[in-house]
């Protein structure tokens, strides 16, 4: 079997004025990739893509060797954690974490057992009778982690997963990110505008400026790969 798991083959995606522009990479089984950029540089559509919620205009993208494009979302078996979080208000915690059991007509008793062991897993099992409201973005965070990863999807989709939580809470949650990655054997693909953030958790980090990626290289060598003109500027290196 190839250790490829997700690849993008010269995808092109146009929304509005806006173009991802022939887009190829790939992650591995069990890597954490983050591909990084400025706000509008269309991380986020090139996630939402692979999710399912936009159709390409050329190229495609393939799970396991296999187009996607025609798959359902739900169908996808990719998790995908927003920045926002994305969790219902009017839910518990833990009806949001069995949320995507419950639509596969699972009886209750077997979704309540693997609720509480996924709460237990990530530290949330005193709040599963909580709303979203009331929990801290750190539990919140957690939750969703929960939801995205309940029915054991081989890759999870992080749109900037931190960008609203303090250092200390940025710190654990990418621990649990790791211990994550390792426990469930899941490949991990994070957009972020956070150089640190992308360092200390990928493995890999590409560069994404305008709807165009420049490059992929290891995180150990973002700051001495030899970038073009546009990425040293991003970066901000002087040559």
């Amino acid at each position: 079997m190839s250790n490829e798991l997700l690849l993008f083959r010269e995808l092109s995606v146009r929304r509005g004025d806006f173009l991802l522009d022939r887009i190829s990479f790939s992650v591995n089984r069990s890597e954490i990739t983050a591909i990084i950029g400025k706000s509008g540089s269309g991380k986020t559509v090139l996630l939402e893509t692979a999710a399912g919620f936009f159709r390409p205009c050329s190229g495609g993208v393939y799970l396991n060797s296999i187009p996607v494009c025609d798959i359902p979302v739900e169908q996808r078996k990719i998790g995908y954690l927003y920045q926002d979080y994305g969790l219902f208000p009017h839910m518990t915690a833990g009806a949001n974490i069995g949320y995507s059991l419950k639509l596969k007509h699972i009886s209750d008793s077997e979704i309540r057992k693997q609720v509480e062991f996924m709460a237990q897993r990530f530290g949330i099992a005193h709040r599963l009778n909580q709303y979203p409201g009331t929990l801290s973005g750190g539990e919140q965070q957690r939750v969703a982690l929960a939801r995205a990863l309940m029915t054991r999807v081989p890759l999870l989709l992080l749109d900037e997963p931190f960008s609203a939580l303090d250092p200390v809470t940025k710190k654990e949650l990418y621990r649990l990110i790791r211990e994550i990655r390792e426990e469930f054997q899941c490949a991990v693909l994070f957009v972020t505008h956070d150089f640190e953030e992308a360092i200390q958790l990928a493995d890999r980090i590409g560069v994404l400026i305008d709807g165009k990626l420049h490059g992929i290289v290891p995180a150990s060598e973002l700051f001495t790969a030899d970038w073009d003109e546009d990425v040293n500027r991003f970066l901000g290196i002087t040559k």
